[in-house]
């Protein structure tokens, strides 16, 4: 099977890089791929890594916003290690609630990161997962406030366990559009780009456990999203009441279940437990 490796996507600062020495401290026994899009502030991240002890960590660049970055990585980890183990979707952003820049624009480029990077870093790598393997997207509890204040009809195609991953990419691109156009409301999308675009992470999770379980039932993948709570990073600020380390939990722990389980499988998981979606 080749050595085990564990990829962590935005893993330069902030939970990211929390969730990289948590797999460490966890005893994870493969190595672990610490990656980011700008290679200095990765190869910083890699020091300080090294710095605490942490042996199996390593840097590979990886824009998740670029089709190319992202099969390059696939490429490296297929001749490397014959695959992944363990693959977390953390990178992700947000605009400032002071933010000047219009809405449409907000709506456009975090739908970009935070839903059409992951799906990339999907496409490229959930072909190539070994069997075993975990992956953990990591959403927000913000996903789940927001799909409250979508219209019904709104709220039964995403709740659908029949939804394709091709009609959620509509429905993502239909917010964008309707954001830009300045009627998303009338449309009945709510009004926060950020919860939305993590309403398709949400979604797309369950999606994605779905269709392993119809076309690898016996390979035993898990695959969750989850919300690592309101977190003091440079996206959440400081007054958030938990820290990386405590934000890193959930994901750790989902990356980490012990080979045979089936549950939690498709869920969004917050502190440990699964949430009602």
């Amino acid at each position: 099977m080749g050595k085990k490796v564990a990829v962590v996507t935005g893993a330069n600062k902030g939970i990211g890089l929390a969730i990289v020495k948590g797999l460490c401290k966890a005893g994870y026994s493969g190595d672990i791929l610490l990656t980011a899009r700008n290679e200095k502030l990765g190869l910083e991240a890699l020091e300080k890594v090294k710095a605490e002890g942490f042996k199996n960590v390593l840097y590979h660049r990886l824009d998740i916003c670029d089709q190319g970055s992202c099969l390059e990585l696939k490429k490296f980890l297929e001749k490397n290690y014959g695959g992944l183990d363990v693959l977390v979707n953390n990178a992700g952003m947000a605009f400032k609630v002071d933010a000047t820049e219009p809405f449409g624009e907000q709506a456009e480029v975090t739908m970009r990161t935070n839903f059409w990077g992951t799906l990339w870093v999907c496409h490229a790598l959930l072909p190539i997962l070994k069997p075993n393997a975990r992956v953990v997207n990591v959403s927000s509890f913000v996903s789940k406030r927001t799909l409250d204040k979508c219209s019904p009809e709104l709220q039964a195609k995403f709740r659908s366990t029949e939804l394709s991953e091709e009609e959620l990419c509509l429905l993502m691109g239909e917010f964008v559009s309707a954001a830009q156009s300045g009627d998303h409301e009338a449309q009945g999308w709510p009004n926060s780009a950020y919860g939305t675009t993590k309403i398709g992470v949400t979604v797309l999770s369950r999606i994605q456990a779905r269709v392993l379980n119809e076309t690898r039932p016996a390979d035993g993948i898990i695959l969750n999203a989850c919300c690592p709570g309101w977190v003091r990073t440079d996206m959440a600020g400081p007054k958030a009441p938990k820290s990386p380390e405590e934000g890193a939990e959930t994901p750790v722990y989902l990356a980490m279940l012990p080979e045979g389980v089936k549950e939690p499988h498709g869920q969004l998981v917050w502190d440990k437990t699964v949430q009602e979606w």
